[in-house]
């Protein structure tokens, strides 16, 4: 059962600017961190921007003034706004929210979203 549904990915220029959105499909009050991941071809997934259990929010450096995240509880929705986008920024994007109930960590994915930064 699909819990986590991206859309938003695309082509853009350098320069240019995508948004990111997560359908969340469980009840967000119930979840620990969400935000989002990306994977480059060849490379390792790696964290890009997320609210951790405390309701802060986290970026990686690359992304930091760049991007920023935010969330509707009311909507279900993670959004993640990209601007200033790199050819190096090209990546699959994936949702993450995570749970913790009874020391167990349950970890939900989304399918990815593609994003293409070229001339």
């Amino acid at each position: 059962q699909v819990q986590l549904v991206e859309s938003g990915g695309g082509l853009v220029q350098p320069g240019g600017s995508l948004r990111l959105s997560c359908e969340i499909r469980i009840s967000m009050h119930s979840l620990n961190t969400m935000g989002w991941y990306r994977q480059a071809p060849g490379k390792e997934r790696e964290l890009v921007a997320t609210f951790t259990g405390g309701g802060n929010t986290d970026y990686q450096d690359s992304v930091k003034g760049r991007f920023t995240i935010s969330r509707d509880f009311a909507k279900n929705t993670v959004t993640l706004q990209m601007s200033s986008l790199k050819p190096d920024d090209t990546a699959v994007y994936y949702c993450h929210a995570d749970q913790l109930y009874m020391g167990v960590q349950t970890d939900f994915w989304g399918q990815g979203t593609q994003v293409t930064v070229v001339s």
